[in-house]
């Protein structure tokens, strides 16, 4: 079983690996996540994530709370994002999954918050 907050360190700021290796070793094949809603599959979120990439200089994860039980996974987690432009933002989620039988992530859902008053530019 894996921290989500490993996993976002390695797809957000290990660069020079490819989206879908990073995924390859974190989700199972079938992953489903639902972000504010709305459901992604696998390849799409992959998709996403390069694009995320792009428009990112580096983030900052900092996990507050953890749980997991069996295949059952909860966290709380703060992302500081500095984008390319030189803002900054911070951003709160509250995410709760599953696991796979071979520990990869099969499933997840998450709300995210940005804090407006931390979005700032340098």
């Amino acid at each position: 079983m894996r921290s989500l907050a490993t996993v976002l360190e390695e797809l957000l700021n290990e660069r020079e690996t490819p989206i879908e290796e990073v995924m390859a070793r974190h989700f199972a094949p079938d992953y489903r996540q639902r972000t504010d809603g709305v459901w992604s599959g696998w390849s799409e979120v992959a998709r996403n994530l390069a694009g995320i990439r792009t428009m990112i200089r580096s983030v900052r994860v900092d996990l507050l709370n953890e749980f997991v039980g069996g295949y059952d996974y909860a966290d709380r987690h703060l992302l500081t994002v500095e984008m390319q432009d030189g803002t900054r933002q911070t951003r709160e989620s509250y995410v709760f999954g599953t696991f796979a039988q071979d520990g990869r992530f099969e499933r997840i859902e998450e709300v995210t918050l940005v804090d407006p008053v931390h979005s700032t530019r340098e």
